[in-house]
């Protein structure tokens, strides 16, 4: 029985003051008013077992208090009032330790909670006023601003309404609604303030449907058995049994109240609490929050997990991933350009695209003559060139796309990623593909996840089948389900569950009813939403995937202690048993020897305190470190964009404009990646492998650095073989050959770096 913090902290605080009363009492050799004080120490805790006995069996449960129960009325039977107060100290040192655990969730937990919709603007006699959600009535008119969530279902007044539907649906990238569409409650307003017609109360939003389905996803999880009362299942009638046995023989009550007493399972009741509240606390100083310890217990045995998409296995946020060019145009330029008109834009795509201007260390200017059309795209002067930016109906006109358009909107549509056509003075010139990305750490958290035990990975996503799928294909998820609801997500955890126990990880608002209904609950709470939050048993306070391992790890070495520790203590116990059953120990020395026993399974149950985690890294880099190493991958980025672009246009260029683009690529190698290659290799790794541990851990990405510089040196010597007039057409094929290669070998030294860098991190 879960017990109240108040009604476990009272008996706690009341049996201790017995005991010291009594003790005090005993020293000065006053026996009668030790025994009351005793007595009086050991009543409340025994009402409480009680209640909490008639409220287990009511519910068809018989857990191991009930030898608790018998040992301490026995005591106060039997004029044993020292052993009764020990027993009493013993049972509400343990309940207190358990309602300390689940308190400190609770506190953890208000502040995520604190972040879902409690006021929404609304329009009032020519004015605004804040008024609260549950206020709200069909055909009001709410200013929704920028940032906040949409708190009831409605219509969009305004001309566009662009909005973060990642929490609701998966979709990582915004999507645009205008005038007259209808919206749900939970996505984030992700651009400027709009208008919006209230169509439902906040009882009958679609937020408060997923709220009705996370309570029935609750409340048909079957309950989960604690170890102690499974271990109690088969200790108690043991007890009981040799004590009645004890009895009988020998005639004396007291004998069965020495067995009773010295089988008081103190490991199960305090041992196991320690344990569990340490695994718990470990795993809090590492970000993880777990709410209870039912729901530790529960994460040591998972062996299945189904992740949502976007928010968890991706970083939620758009980035540019490719720059696609027409004719000889430089992709840096042409970011350069459009990311100085997106300046002045306020949909959410232009801040993606400023930010990778920035990050490469690209000069912005200011544009002119600027417009923009809601929903489609915006136009503008910039050093007196013409720019459209946008959708590629806007930019190029309407009618079938070009053979270069039809081509990249096909590689958008295979690759699940968006794109901004880019055209130049009425000429297209290039799109800019953006996309979800991966996090760093999601592979290598993968990965150490199946070393721990996981057998089985599926992604359940709300969001489209090729954006899904292109996902788990880089992961090697085992099962992939796609544009699932709320509901089907629930139907899925549900299925999952007869592989064995289940964990299910999300942020969403739609992630809440599935969360509730797997085995464990595990919600990505630094960036999720409140309800994600609150249906979870586990909550990644930081934003990042391996912590989950962490957790995992925490949890399966506390279970494994609490176990050692409980059968370690129940061995001692039973061998105590039979000394009592045949006179050799009194309630009192049992009590005493009892305590002896306790002290050295709590020892050992405070090894949960450390370790458990992956081995930790002791000297991690700083952080301003980290940030500086990533900061030179994207200032090196336009030179890997340079190679890619190269090789697809090399044949659309002119001879000898071929071979001035290609030495003007050697000169970007050889001064810029090639040395940072070199550097990484004779200075950072050396820094990095004392940190990451075992014999050669860079190995594998020295060979690259390796294989870098083979290719490099190769691409050097053909270009400065090159005669005048440029490549024949079989050098050609051999130098576009090398910018693949080259191109892709960077592309994934890049990311492996990245994820390394994360490690250390």
């Amino acid at each position: 029985m879960k017990i109240s913090r108040n009604m476990s902290a009272g008996p706690l605080a009341v049996s201790a003051g017995g005991l010291l009363v009594g003790g005090i009492a005993w020293l000065f050799g006053n026996a009668r008013v030790a025994d009351l004080a005793w007595a009086v120490g050991t009543v409340p805790v025994l009402v409480v077992v009680a209640g909490s006995i008639v409220t287990a069996l009511r519910q068809g449960n018989m857990g191991v208090d009930i030898i608790a129960l018998l040992s301490m009325a026995g005591s106060l039977a039997l004029g044993q009032f020292l052993a009764g107060i020990i027993i009493a100290l013993m049972f509400s040192t343990g309940r207190a330790l358990e309602d300390h655990a689940r308190a400190r969730a609770r506190r953890e937990l208000s502040a995520l909670l604190g972040r879902a919709p409690k006021v929404a603007t609304r329009y009032e006699d020519g004015g605004l006023e804040q008024v609260s959600v549950e206020s709200l009535r069909p055909g009001d008119r709410l200013l929704i601003k920028g940032g906040e969530v949409i708190p009831v279902d409605g219509l969009v007044l305004s001309a566009e309404a662009v909005l973060d539907e990642s929490a609701l649906t998966g979709e990582s990238l915004p999507v645009s609604h205008e005038t007259g569409e209808r919206v749900r409650s939970g996505p984030v307003n992700a651009g400027s303030p709009f208008e919006l017609r209230v169509l439902t109360t906040a009882a009958e939003s679609t937020y408060a449907g997923v709220v009705r389905l996370v309570q029935s996803a609750q409340a048909s999880k079957a309950p989960f058995v604690r170890m102690a009362d499974r271990y109690a299942l088969l200790f108690v009638p043991f007890t009981l049994a040799l004590a009645a046995l004890a009895w009988v023989l020998s005639g004396d009550p007291v004998r069965a109240l020495s067995v009773l007493v010295v089988a008081t399972p103190c490991p199960l009741l305090l041992a196991v609490p320690v344990a569990i509240v340490s695994g718990i606390s470990r795993a809090a100083r590492r970000g993880v929050l777990i709410k209870d310890g039912t729901a530790l217990e529960t994460l040591a045995r998972a062996h299945v997990l189904l992740f949502d998409k976007t928010g968890t296995l991706t970083t939620g946020q758009a980035r540019l991933t490719a720059i696609e060019i027409t004719g000889d145009t430089d992709p840096a330029e042409l970011l350069r350009l459009s990311a100085s008109l997106e300046q002045v834009s306020q949909h959410v795509m232009a801040s993606t695209i400023v930010s990778a201007a920035r990050e490469r260390g690209l000069s912005l200017s200011l544009p002119t003559d600027s417009s923009e059309a809601p929903g489609a795209g915006m136009s503008g002067v910039v050093e007196g060139r013409r720019l459209k930016l946008g959708l590629h109906d806007f930019v190029e006109g309407p009618g079938p796309p070009s053979p270069w358009a039809r081509t990249v909107l096909r590689r958008m549509g295979y690759e699940g990623c968006s794109g901004v056509f880019v055209s130049i003075d009425g000429r297209l010139a290039g799109a800019l593909l953006l996309a979800d990305e991966i996090r760093p750490e999601t592979p290598r958290a993968l990965r150490l996840l199946r070393e721990a035990g996981v057998d089985r990975f599926v992604m359940v996503s709300g969001d489209r089948a090729d954006v899904v799928e292109s996902i788990a294909a880089a992961l090697g998820v085992d099962g992939v389900l796609a544009e699932r609801s709320p509901q089907d997500k629930v139907r899925a955890v549900l299925t999952e569950r007869s592989a064995g126990v289940t964990l299910m990880v999300g942020d969403g608002i739609n992630d809440a009813p599935a969360l509730a209904a797997a085995d464990v609950g595990v919600a990505m709470g630094a960036r999720g939403s409140g309800a994600s939050s609150e249906a979870a048993d586990v909550v990644v306070l930081v934003d990042r995937l391996d912590r989950l391992v962490e957790a995992l790890l925490v949890a399966r070495r506390a279970r494994a202690i609490a176990l050692q520790s409980m059968l370690m203590g129940m061995g001692l116990s039973l061998v105590a048993m039979g000394f009592a059953a045949v006179g050799m120990l009194g309630p009192v020395a049992g009590a005493l020897l009892q305590e002896g026993i306790d002290v050295a399974s709590i020892l050992n149950a405070l090894r949960a305190l450390g370790g458990g985690g992956p081995r930790p890294v002791h000297h991690a880099l700083p952080a301003e470190t980290v940030r500086q190493l990533r900061a030179e991958h994207q200032e090196l980025r336009p030179v890997l964009d340079r190679i890619q672009a190269l090789a697809d246009r090399l044949d659309a260029l002119e001879p000898r404009r071929q071979r001035s683009e290609l030495l003007a690529l050697e000169g970007l190698l050889c001064s810029r990646l090639l040395p940072h290659e070199r550097r990484d290799d004779t200075e950072l790794y050396p820094t990095l492998a004392p940190l990451l541990g075992g014999e050669d851990p860079l190995g594998s990405m020295s060979r690259t650095h390796r294989e870098i510089a083979h290719l490099g040196r190769l691409y050097q010597r053909r270009v400065s073989d090159l005669p005048e007039e440029g490549p024949d057409p079989a050098e050609r094929r051999e130098l576009r050959r090398l910018l693949y290669g080259l191109g892709a070998i960077l592309q994934l030294h890049f990311a492996q770096e990245e994820e390394l860098f994360q490690t250390v991190s």
